[in-house]
């Protein structure tokens, strides 16, 4: 696999309430809005400082009839997006979304790992869309994966990304695995407890200029912080929130 491969890449919130999420994560974290002009149906980007990091879209009615609240997803790159999903299920995961065109962005598909947590794999048309090497403000910087059995989890993303171990460290809920690729780290990985009020899911942070100050902001803007702020290991401080639609995200301060 390329070097490329496992990189996330692209973050979408999927919500009951377009306007109103957009009007809450540009006072939050500070993102812009841009319309995406490429034909098709229409499209509004998330921008950091100018730069596209993701998008947002109404829940479709598939989501609705299933029961999905608003949530988050990150699309991670791909080589080959029909063999990833093939050999995704090879190795426990369902095909959530067959692999599909995007006309003139690429082609994806969504998977939900063995776990059951839910993730996108793409191969984008061009080339342009690399993750900083360090995240700035308004960037997403740590990928947390909340699950049923971090190890086997680890196992699969290992054999379908290229995924290594970094450091780890016992917290609250036993040990906290970190992992990456190509000399960065990621994110984590951590196993839940029997009484988790959630299924296995992804969380992702958003590097804050001023965390107290963000999640004064949440509050104003009819979200929750659940849990936090705290301190992490290296000394940086983060808090879990739910947006004022029902979407979980977090917020990662220096």
């Amino acid at each position: 696999m390329s070097e490329s491969q496992g990189n996330f890449v692209w973050y979408e919130l999927m919500t009951s309430d377009v306007t109103g999420a957009i009007r809450f994560y540009e006072d939050v974290v500070g993102w812009g809005t841009q319309a995406y002009a490429g034909g098709g149906a229409p499209y509004t980007m998330w921008t950091a400082n100018g730069t596209p990091i993701g998008g947002v879209l109404p829940l479709t009615d598939q989501a609705r009839k299933l029961g999905a609240p608003p949530h988050w997803l990150a699309y991670v790159t791909a080589d080959d997006v029909d063999a990833l999903t093939r050999k995704a299920e090879s190795l426990g995961a369902r095909t959530v979304v067959p692999p599909s065109d995007i006309p003139t962005i690429g082609r994806f598909s969504v998977i939900a790992d063995p776990q059951g947590a839910v993730i996108a794999l793409f191969k984008p048309s061009g080339t342009g869309m690399q993750p900083p090497a360090e995240p700035p403000p308004g960037h997403v910087s740590w990928h947390e994966l909340v699950t049923s059995d971090w190890e086997g989890a680890f196992r699969f993303y290992a054999a379908l990304f290229g995924w290594q171990k970094t450091d780890s460290f016992e917290g609250p809920m036993g040990t906290y695995q970190m992992y990456g690729k190509g000399g960065r780290t990621l994110g984590g990985m951590m196993t839940m407890p029997k009484d988790y009020p959630a299924p296995p899911h992804w969380l992702y942070y958003v590097k804050v200029n001023d965390l107290d100050a963000a999640l004064g902001r949440v509050r104003k803007r009819d979200g929750k912080v659940w849990n936090g702020p705290m301190e992490v290991p290296g000394g940086d401080r983060v808090a879990q929130c739910v947006d004022a639609q029902g979407a979980a995200f977090a917020l990662h301060g220096k």
